[in-house]
């Protein structure tokens, strides 16, 4: 939109305070506007101040954009009711706001004296390092003081994690008398959950989710204090919303309170103290819409007057809310016109005289500093907190008369039941830790990883979700911001990627987005990987990885045994809980049961228990792979999973030919790879095989390890054996794309060659 019209929009309110004339009557800065309302005259001269400060700060973005000293023109102008929410929400109720928030927090930071929403603003404008909400990394509204998570939302991507944090106050009760936990973070039990978005964005599919989970959670009598706050003005970027379409959507949808908050001023202002008091008291999801304008378009670079007729436009900037709020201050005696000016004049002032010093404070200018919040490394600290020793006496309570550790040898367990295992010990150890997802709870698991974990520590900290991955995902992180240690179980790999943008885009991005002021600390369990006999199609049997190796700061481990699963358990949750780490556990669901390795009955494949008792060997970390002779030098195996177990068995296959022996390592974490671990290893042994049991393009670990090997001088051979490039078939006819043990035996052969 052309600068002609930002200042038409100026002109249209200087022009109207010199035409107000005086009220006949005034009223006392207490009285207010209407009786029975809570909005008194001084109330609401402070929201004109803050709807005109970021109504100035709008104006300031694009002047600063236009000398190349700003680098942000997404606008709050004509959204600037939303100050009435900022003004009646709590500091401790916190808000994930919309990007046309700037009123909202404007109001929202009134509560915190000393706060600076001008300077915060304008520093995040010109990515300055000390901007406190992101220091630099990009334009958002945030404030740990004030309960704002930065949102780096894609569209209304961030309502399933704050109807999870909603839940997360709602089960705070329970958790206390149930779990044993103390009070969730800073907020009180009769905290709501705002967040806000626009009517384009309520049609996307995680709008619905987020809504839809709130409602089934409140059917099944959960208390979720979510207050849905809907800026419908009409329009996405050029695209129309038809008229009523957001309250024709939710209006009569049952198990949401639904307020349609529009009028004058204190009409909004009353109707939005009911909803919120309505969510605060009932403990239920509520559905807000407020009725703003926009105004400029879209964006600074948006050219409105291509899809909107002048007229169109013009008869939009008639209804300009900051013109509606100045006529019914000042008819209703909240205020005189010059006071109005006065207030006007003061706030251009203030953000004229901050605007030069804001583009000159400094910016990021060190990679190691900016990204320093994303993924923090702190491996003694992890190996101190996942090696501590656990009381016998509390164990005992938990396992029964035997522990784990004291199974007879010939009872040695598979990697399902020791991950089981495992997940009672680290639920006795962290009481802040919960479990969830889709049939975990009573039925214990589709594979059984999680019975009696139920039974044993209660619905409050291990239960059942509604079967949708994007509200697994958003429950964990909403719980994790406020103070829990979320272990969300996605029951197969393939069923993560219509909700991976819960990762990607949400989890994976809130500490470096917050300056780490905010995080979401969880361990993602995930049943995945291929060679499930007899299960055909990409759900079941899903062998890409690609797609969580990509997340900038997610770790990945990937277990292949059940001992190492145990100590690899302990690690994530070590990093999840000490660096408030994002981590995904991915569990081979073919080796959960597997008990043989070499021949039918050999039960090579079991492991024993590795007694939480202090030992530095009892929890790993990332870097530490696993070796199988270690000796051996003839040749060098990288593999992980259920490749790991095949290049066993060809390694030992090629040994009774040949008598050459091979060194086999287990990678066991996935990213970050172990690649000192494995240059070590190749200079030793001079000839690599990669043996990934993932597609060949891009899906899996091969192409990585290669390339750091070549580019670290590596002067030996290496090779490569992978899966094909294809979906899984059923039966017999998925030994034809995926990795087998003869493959690896002609990998060798050729290597060798």
């Amino acid at each position: 939109m052309s600068a002609d019209r930002v200042t038409i929009v100026e002109e249209n309110l200087d022009r109207l305070l010199d035409e107000l004339p005086d009220p006949a009557q005034m009223l006392a800065p207490d009285e207010p506007l209407r009786p029975g309302s809570s909005l008194t005259a001084a109330r609401a001269r402070n929201l004109f101040e803050d709807i005109l400060l970021s109504r100035t700060l709008d104006i300031a973005a694009r002047a600063l954009k236009a000398k190349g000293e700003g680098f942000y023109t997404i606008s709050s102008a004509g959204h600037e009711m939303n100050a009435v929410v900022g003004a009646l929400l709590r500091p401790t109720d916190p808000c994930l706001l919309h990007y046309r928030s700037g009123a909202l927090f404007a109001s929202r930071l009134r509560q915190l004296p000393g706060s600076t929403p001008i300077w915060d603003t304008l520093l995040s404008l010109t990515a300055s390092a000390e901007d406190l909400a992101s220091g630099g990394r990009h334009k958002v509204w945030g404030s740990r003081a004030a309960w704002i998570p930065p949102q780096t939302s894609t569209i209304a991507s961030h309502l399933p994690k704050a109807v999870g944090m909603a839940f997360a106050l709602g089960r705070a009760r329970r958790l206390e008398v149930e779990g044993g936990f103390g009070s969730l973070s800073d907020l009180p039990q009769d905290s709501v959950v705002m967040c806000s978005f626009g009517d384009a964005s309520s049609n996307h599919a995680t709008a619905l989710t987020g809504i839809n989970a709130a409602r089934y959670a409140k059917r099944k009598g959960n208390p979720v204090p979510i207050l849905f706050v809907c800026e419908d003005n009409q329009r996405g970027i050029s695209v129309e919303t038809p008229s009523r379409w957001v309250q024709d959507s939710w209006d009569s949808s049952r198990h949401l309170n639904f307020f349609d908050a529009g009028g004058e001023i204190d009409q909004v202002w009353d109707t939005v103290e009911l909803a919120i008091r309505t969510c605060r008291q009932q403990r239920e999801p509520v559905f807000l819409r407020i009725e703003p304008i926009r105004l400029w378009g879209h964006a600074g670079s948006d050219v409105e007057t291509a899809y909107r007729s002048l007229d169109e436009i013009e008869a939009t900037e008639a209804r300009d809310p900051i013109l509606a709020a100045a006529r019914r201050l000042v008819a209703i005696g909240a205020a005189t016109p010059s006071q109005l000016r006065q207030i006007l004049v003061s706030t251009r002032a203030r953000v004229t005289a901050a605007m030069p010093e804001a583009a000159q404070r400094p910016k990021l200018t060190d990679p190691t500093e900016i990204v320093r919040p994303l993924a923090p490394s702190e491996p003694e600290r992890w190996k101190v907190a996942a090696t501590q020793a656990l009381p016998e006496d509390a164990r005992r309570a938990v396992f029964g008369r035997r522990l784990p550790e004291e199974e007879r040898s010939s009872t040695r367990r598979t990697l399902a039941a020791r991950i089981n295992q495992a997940l009672h010990d680290e639920m006795l150890r962290r009481p802040e830790m919960i479990l969830f997802g889709e049939d975990v709870g009573r039925k214990g698991g589709v594979y059984g990883l999680t019975q009696r974990l139920q039974e044993r520590f209660g619905q409050a900290r291990c239960f059942d979700t509604l079967l949708d991955e994007t509200t697994i995902l958003g429950v964990a992180q909403g719980t994790g911001q406020v103070g829990l240690l979320p272990v969300p179980e996605i029951q197969y790999l393939a069923y993560l990627h219509n909700a991976i943008d819960q990762l990607r885009g949400e989890a994976c991005s809130m500490s470096y987005f917050s300056n780490g002021s905010f995080t979401n600390p969880m361990v993602v369990r995930i049943a995945g990987l291929a060679y499930q006999k007899g299960f055909g199609g990409h759900f079941h049997n899903d062998n890409s990885i690609g797609a969580l190796r990509e997340i900038p700061g997610l770790a990945i481990a990937c277990p292949s045994r059940g001992v190492d699963a145990v100590r690899m358990l302990r690690g994530a949750l070590a990093m999840a809980a000490e660096s408030k780490r994002v981590v995904t556990f991915l569990e081979p669901i073919a080796l959960y049961h597997e008990r043989d390795l070499y021949e039918v009955g050999d039960e090579g494949w079991l492991s024993d228990y590795p007694v939480p008792n202090g030992s530095k060997d009892s929890a790993l970390l990332p870097g530490e792979v696993g070796v199988h002779q270690p000796d051996a030098t003839d040749l060098l195996i990288l593999s992980y999973a259920n490749g790991y177990r095949l290049s066993l068995r060809a390694a030992r296959a090629w040994e009774a030919s040949t008598g050459k022996r091979a060194r086999v390592v287990d990678l066991r974490w996935l990213n970050p790879l172990p690649h000192e671990a494995v240059r070590t290893h190749a200079s030793d042994c001079g000839r690599v095989l990669v043996v990934d049991e993932c597609r060949a393009t891009g899906a899996g670990i091969a192409d990585a390890l290669i390339a750091d090997l070549a580019e670290h001088g590596f002067s030996g051979h290496i090779k490569s054996v992978r899966g094909m490039d294809t979906y899984i078939p059923l039966a017999d006819a998925a030994n034809l794309v995926l990795v087998s043990e003869e493959q690896i035996c002609g990998g060798i052969e050729e290597l060798m060659a």
